[in-house]
């Protein structure tokens, strides 16, 4: 079962008004007594239903979740749409340039406030959720792979682990290594990451700075799952295609709790 509603985020983009998605699982309809573990999504409209997508084609959570039976809640906020490259903007843990667009103010920390100080407080408020970090998730692809990343090293008392599909950590590789070495993981980190063999091109690079990235999370401590995704592509198909395998971890190993 999905719910569906309009949200503000004042810190970010005023009185613009954006969906949230959150999927309930069919046990949660008939087991008053059952709480359940939370999955934070990025690029909401993308995530469950092609007709909301905003390139046609969604994730499909809907179907994987409704097949497999998770027993999991997930509460996906919509992106920016603003034509001043909002979604770049809060979808950023730090400032960086592009050649074709400029410079873009990095809101992810702000982003990242509003989600923890008054998102997560209404969805545990108001749904029966696990609220402790051993039962907080975030996960997102791209830009919201990137913040992803960032979210579990740096509101790492908020979130246990995380899923970042293609994360966008080389539109600023110094950057995105420093937001790494800053952080203080605790011991029990757990990171899905992944990357398409079709986004990395022919050279060696792109390999070269994904071994550099998940090397310096392996420094940390993070409990890595790193894929390279045979064919994989930049786009929500071949996301679609990768759920199995994140949500075997963040799912692994998670205590059938009920309160």
């Amino acid at each position: 079962m999905i719910e569906q509603w309009h949200i503000t985020i004042p810190e970010l983009t005023g009185r613009t008004k954006r969906r949230v998605w959150l999927y309930l699982p069919e046990s949660y309809t008939y087991n008053d007594d059952r709480h359940y573990p939370v999955l934070y999504m990025f690029d909401g409209q993308n995530i469950f239903f092609d007709e909301d997508a905003t390139f046609g084609k969604s994730w499909g959570m809907n179907d994987f979740m409704e097949a497999t039976g998770t027993d999991l809640i997930i509460a996906a906020v919509e992106c920016s749409h603003s034509s001043d490259h909002g979604r770049l903007s809060e979808y950023s843990p730090y400032d960086f340039t592009e050649r074709t667009i400029g410079t873009i103010e990095g809101k992810g920390a702000v982003t990242m406030d509003w989600l923890t100080g008054v998102f997560k407080p209404y969805i545990d408020a108001h749904y029966r959720t696990i609220p402790d970090r051993t039962h907080t998730f975030i996960g997102g692809s791209s830009m919201g792979g990137l913040m992803s990343i960032f979210a579990l090293l740096h509101y790492n008392g908020v979130f246990s682990r995380a899923a970042a599909l293609s994360p966008s950590l080389f539109i600023a590789p110094s950057a995105s290594e420093e937001m790494i070495r800053a952080s203080h993981p605790a011991p029990d980190t757990i990171l899905y990451m992944d990357y398409g063999t079709n986004e990395m091109g022919k050279g060696l690079r792109m390999r070269r700075a994904f071994g550099k990235t998940a090397s310096l999370l392996l420094e940390k401590g993070v409990l890595l799952d790193a894929r390279l995704v045979p064919g994989g592509e930049h786009c929500e198909a071949s996301w679609e295609q990768q759920i199995p395998f994140f949500m075997n971890t963040l799912m692994y190993d998670i205590d059938d709790i009920i309160r």
